[in-house]
């Protein structure tokens, strides 16, 4: 245990965190995603929902403010409501901005595609369905 730091934020996936560059993304992906064939780097977090580790996870990592939407979600596959994981994910990611962020809805197979090259993606417990999140990292500035 490290003092001021989330423990949902394990060894594993601080180091991911750290090593990330500007515009990097991490996928926070659900229980029923196919995380071990599409991760370049997969972290476990069973029994954590997806809420609770972007939560986490926005603690140290700041946003992309240079594109309109940091956050990508996946569609409802044959259209549909968005589901309510939805908003939970974008009202976390504008509290931790301290403005509204964007998020766009990609379709299942682009989802998946570009989860094949974020930098790292996180497995968690969430049995909501949609309970997929791609987060892209700004930078850190001086001061």
């Amino acid at each position: 245990m490290l003092k001021t730091l989330d423990p949902l934020l394990g060894p594993d996936l601080l180091h991911a965190l750290a090593a990330m560059g500007h515009g990097d993304e991490i996928a926070i992906v659900d229980a029923n995603f196919p995380g071990a064939s599409h991760a370049q780097r997969l972290v476990r977090a069973d029994g954590v929902s997806a809420t609770q580790l972007l939560a986490a996870v926005l603690t140290l990592l700041p946003l992309d403010d240079f594109v309109a939407a940091p956050l990508a979600t996946m569609a409802v596959v044959g259209g549909g409501a968005t589901p309510p994981i939805v908003a939970e994910f974008v009202a976390l990611a504008s509290a931790s901005a301290g403005a509204p962020v964007q998020a766009v809805a990609l379709a299942r197979e682009a989802f998946y595609a570009r989860t094949r090259l974020a930098f790292a993606v996180v497995q968690t417990g969430e049995a909501r369905l949609y309970g997929n999140v791609l987060v892209r990292k700004g930078v850190v500035r001086p001061g």
